[in-house]
This record gives structure tokens, sequence and C-alpha cells, in this order.
């Protein structure tokens, strides 16, 4: 099968397996693309592989969610360490996590409000249960809300946390549903909930790396996640079963079946340097992955400062006792 590369208002994205870019064509067909072999990039109209494909999503729109969020425009800025400028007309508003904000026009205010403000007209006990979601997940009660109260375009930009790259998400071209790491979201368009997915296995609740609960967005707007290294993003068909380190996971249509395998014999779990299990996502559906894991960054740095082998060096720690002090 066709690896592809699809191209949107100058940015790139891919690699993706065919079926995913049929899917990223149906979505949006005011794109270019390109594979191996191909001498320019087409427009996605002309290429025959997705051609025919693009009439059907006029006809048949996927299902919207019933929580209706702010349209939004945005730029994802940078390669190694990105961040997302979003564009908003005169109040439209954004939710992002505490501290994310990287700059804003004067005209965006800001406001800390209870939960994710997608609750329309809700109470104060709404607020309140919407916020202790937020609380099971290891976030804080508050979020940010930026709201354009002026006149014309203003932006706000929102920076990740660490080195990688930002996935945007269009939760109504995917269901209106998305399972996803606890700390991996980074904004979202209001209007967006932002809730919690309970594992329903043991097994995968106490060893899957996320422990019982992830979070689950629902709408119809633009969300955005984070994730470390490079993002590969696969379409999983019926069926397709794919093995996966737990925290390379990033998130997963509701769609996907997530539980744990073991990893091989008992040697290979004790030795192998891959743990006792394996994650197991099984389509139908799309799954983002991440290529470095924030946990394995830290663990790695965490090694370094105890003294542990250090790159580039044949003798490892060892080499130490021989610094001067």
């Amino acid at each position: 099968m066709s690896t592809w590369y699809l191209s949107y208002n100058g940015q790139q994205f891919g690699p993706f397996e065919e079926s995913l870019a049929i899917v990223k064509a149906q979505q949006n067909p005011h794109g270019f693309a390109w594979r191996e072999g191909m001498e320019n990039w087409l427009p996605l109209a002309q290429v025959p592989e997705l051609k025919a494909t693009l009439g059907a999503t006029t006809a048949a729109p996927p299902p919207v969610s019933r929580l209706v969020a702010d349209v939004i425009d945005f730029k994802i800025c940078g390669s190694e360490m990105q961040y997302v400028e979003v564009e908003l007309d005169p109040g439209e508003s954004v939710i992002a996590e505490a501290g994310a904000m990287m700059y804003k026009s004067p005209a965006i205010v800001m406001q800390s409000i209870l939960g994710d403000g997608s609750a329309q007209n809700s109470s104060v006990v709404d607020k309140l249960i919407g916020a202790g979601k937020r609380l099971l997940t290891g976030e804080g009660l508050f979020m940010t809300a930026f709201t354009h109260t002026g006149e014309g375009k203003a932006h706000v930009a929102f920076a990740a946390p660490f080195a990688g790259n930002i996935i945007p998400v269009a939760l109504s071209h995917i269901g209106g549903a998305l399972v996803c790491q606890k700390d991996s979201f980074l904004c979202a368009a209001k209007g967006v909930s932002v809730g919690i997915h309970f594992q329903r296995r043991i097994l995968t609740g106490l060893f899957g790396g996320e422990g019982f609960i992830m979070q689950k967005l629902e709408g119809d707007g633009l969300a955005f996640m984070h994730a470390g290294g490079t993002v590969v993003e696969r379409y999983l068909e019926p069926g397709e079963t794919l093995h996966v380190d737990a925290g390379c996971i990033v998130g997963f249509q509701p769609t996907v079946d997530f539980q744990l395998e073991q990893a091989g014999g008992i040697k290979t779990a004790l030795f192998g340097g891959e743990g006792i299990f394996v994650a197991a996502l099984k389509g139908p559906g799309a799954v983002w992955l991440q290529s470095l894991p924030f946990s394995r960054l830290a663990g790695r740095m965490l090694m370094a400062s105890k003294g542990g082998r250090e790159e580039g060096s044949a003798i490892g720690s060892l080499g130490s006792l021989f610094k001067s002090s």
C-alpha cells in the first residue's frame, strides 16, 4: 500500500497510509498530495487514488456532535519545538491548560473557568462536576478561556511543553470523540468537552501506563494534542491489530479497542527491556502515536543525573572515576 504526503496552506503533513490519506482527503479536499514515484505535487481532485472518494463526502457528511464549538482558524509553526497560533474572530474563544499560552493580542481577554466551559447556561453544580472530572485525570480545577473582545482578527499562540509535534484534530470528522493521554491535550475551540474515559479492563488500567482514567474530548470543533518526537498517524481497518508500547499512544478513536497482551515469554518480559505487557490496538479507527514519550525522556535524564551510562562513552559511568573533581 502506498505512503502519501498531504499539503494544506503550505503546511506538509504525513506520511500517511493510503487508507488514512483517503480519510484526510475526504475531510478536506482543498489540498495537494504526493507519494514516491510522482514528479510533482498534485491537487487532491487530480489524484486518481483519492479523487473517487471526494464526491462521497459531500453527499454523506460525517456525523456532527451535539456539542457546538466555536469555529477557529490556526497555523502550526516550527519543527522540533512547535507552537500553534489560533486566529479568532470577535466573540470567539479557545480554551487551554494553565501555562500553555505563548503570546496573544491585547484584544484577547483571559479568564479562568471551572471545567472546560462546554456546557451552555450550566449551573454551578454542573461546572463543579465538570471540574471534578478534571481532578480525576490529574489536572487542575480551572482552565483558561481566551476570548476575542475587540474588532477584526486577533491571535493567541500556545506552545508545547517539550520537544515534539502538535496534532490538530477536527472532532466532527472522526465521529465527534477522541480518547487521549491525560497530559497530551493542549488546547481546543471553546465548546469542546474535556472529560474522562475509564479503562474497563482491570489489567489495562493497572499496567497500561495511563491508569484507569484517560481524557475524552467530545464535540464538533478543533482540538490540539501534543506528542513527543515524531508523530505517526495510522488508520486501523476492522479487525486489524497493532502492538504498541503503551507510553507511545497519544490518542485514538473510541471505536478502537485498547487492551494489554503479554510481551512474549517470561524471559523476554524480564530481560527484553520492553516490559511485561504490550498494548494491543484493534480497529476500526484512527490512532496517533509518538516516538518519544516524555516518561522515556525523563527516565533517561534521571539515569544520567544519577551517574548512569554516558552517551558516546564506551565505559559509561566508570569514566567519571577518572575525571578530576
